[in-house]
């Protein structure tokens, strides 16, 4: 096994705890779970909404794989923490479907969590396979 390489994309947002936007090993890309943030500025509010949450976290997820000169068709495992899972998962999962061809989606864990970093409503994390 190779030795472990970290990442921090100059695009991506600011990471609201220590940590890398990625890691890859062997082929295989560890991409930390996204928050609603954005990427030109930290300190502006999330957007609102769970469908305007899910659709930052997906493009920050594109900018962090991007940068990583990969895309979602690499991305072979997904992991979804939302904090209204009765409430928000039909719309979160409208929106994040709208990402993925239906005969290309990645699989999938969605957990129902009660906090989310920056009290999102969404985080989503990938798993991604370079070919």
């Amino acid at each position: 096994m190779s030795e472990p390489l970290f990442f921090m994309i100059p695009d991506a947002p600011t990471p609201v705890a220590p940590f890398s936007h990625a890691v890859e090993a062997d082929g295989w890309v560890f991409v930390t779970g996204q928050m609603p943030t954005w990427p030109d500025d930290d300190a502006k509010p999330l957007p609102e909404g769970v469908e305007a949450q899910t659709a930052r976290v997906m493009e920050n997820l594109i900018l962090v794989l991007n940068g990583m000169e990969l895309g979602l068709e690499h991305v072979v495992q997904a992991r979804v923490f939302i904090t209204r899972f009765k409430e928000d998962y039909a719309a979160m999962n409208a929106v994040y479907a709208s990402y993925f061809p239906p005969d290309r989606r990645p699989a999938r864990t969605c957990v129902g969590v009660t906090g989310l970093a920056r009290d999102a409503l969404v985080e989503i994390d990938f798993i991604a396979r370079r070919s």
